[in-house]
């Protein structure tokens, strides 16, 4: 079996500290035979939910955009990687507006009971957080955990692993970091052993 890996970075920047340290998360995975695919969510048409709870009732999204199609790929990847910088101590716009879409799965969950996630399918199924931020402060990413957590949760994955660089302003960017890169580079590889592993042994 090949490790289905997809990566989606919330940075309305291309290619900053934070793409850049996704990149390299994906390149050590594409490195140990993952099928690796990047979604960047700043150049595909997605709105915000409208929080009009249509989806209680049907358990679909009544906006058609590329929102669902995105979570549908999120549904069939054995690894999410999920990539935000720190904008106001917290996530992206464009990523809450994103993961606030993902309330028909919500529905379907907690309010239809049509969609469910076994012990063994979310062990099988891992969720990296990604970030970078410019302060040197050790709780700069607090704010982000509770979000990224909801949507792994929400769509079931276990959230297993942060991947974080703080103090980009002091380094200048991640790429002058001494061992941010690499160190993701390692554990997208390691990633892919893991979930190969697990996939061995059930």
């Amino acid at each position: 079996m090949t490790v289905k890996i997809l990566g989606i970075s919330g940075s309305p920047r291309r290619h900053g500290n934070t793409e850049t340290l996704l990149d390299s998360f994906l390149e050590g995975a594409k490195a140990a035979g993952a099928s690796v695919e990047k979604v960047v969510l700043k150049e595909i048409n997605y709105s915000p939910c409208r929080g009009c709870n249509a989806c209680h009732k049907t358990g679909e999204c009544i906006v058609k955009d590329d929102a669902p199609g995105l979570y549908e790929k999120i549904l069939a990847a054995d690894c999410l990687a999920v990539a935000s910088p720190i904008y106001s101590m917290g996530i992206t716009a464009q990523l809450k507006g994103f993961i606030d879409r993902a309330q028909y799965l919500w529905a379907r969950k907690f309010i239809l009971k049509t969609l469910t996630f076994s012990e063994e399918h979310i062990k099988r199924h891992k969720g990296v957080f990604i970030s970078t931020a410019g302060q040197n402060l050790a709780t700069v990413f607090d704010a982000a955990f509770p979000a990224i957590t909801a949507l792994f949760h929400g769509t079931g994955f276990d959230y297993s692993l942060n991947i974080v660089a703080n103090n980009m302003d002091q380094y200048n960017g991640v790429k002058n970091h001494p061992t941010a890169l690499k160190e993701a580079y390692e554990q997208g590889k390691k990633i892919v052993s893991d979930l190969e592993k697990i996939t061995a042994n059930t």
